[in-house]
């Protein structure tokens, strides 16, 4: 049984805390932790303006989240760590060799998805990141309940 995941992708501004916000949503009331963060993260940076404009727009809200550089203390207490790109997993294998077992794309379950990094791009952007990670986190639930 899954009860700390860890979501990981470059800042933790855009992408991993909009994954955070939607999987923890989903996964309410459940005796987990989710969270995120960054493998070059801009550390006690809020969430990207745009992607909590799309996030709250969604019903869901990530308040006081603050981009957190990923260590491999984390990365080891973590049971699932999921991932936005195929080369943040070979980073964090770098990081922490023994964590690939448990590390995965969250677009795994959608043909081994990658999620595009919307940073700095336009609001259209960033709709569609939101889109493809609800569907992500959608196609993870039955693994994770």
């Amino acid at each position: 049984m899954f009860r700390n995941i860890l979501i990981i992708c470059v800042g933790n501004i855009c992408r991993s805390p909009t994954a955070e916000a939607i999987l923890a949503h989903r996964l309410q009331g459940k005796d987990l932790t989710v969270s995120s963060a960054g493998i070059g993260a801009l550390v006690g940076h809020p969430m990207d303006k745009t992607a909590h404009d799309v996030l709250q727009e969604n019903g869901l809200e990530l308040p006081n989240h603050r981009a957190r550089q990923v260590e491999s203390d984390m990365l080891y207490q973590a049971d699932l760590i999921l991932a936005m790109e195929n080369s943040h997993i070979q980073h964090l294998r770098q990081i922490a060799p023994e964590v690939h077992g448990k590390t995965f794309l969250i677009g795994k379950w959608r043909g081994d998805l990658e999620i595009p990094d919307p940073y700095r791009q336009s609001r259209p952007a960033f709709e569609h990141v939101h889109s493809l990670l609800t569907q992500s986190v959608e196609s993870w639930l039955p693994y994770l309940r």
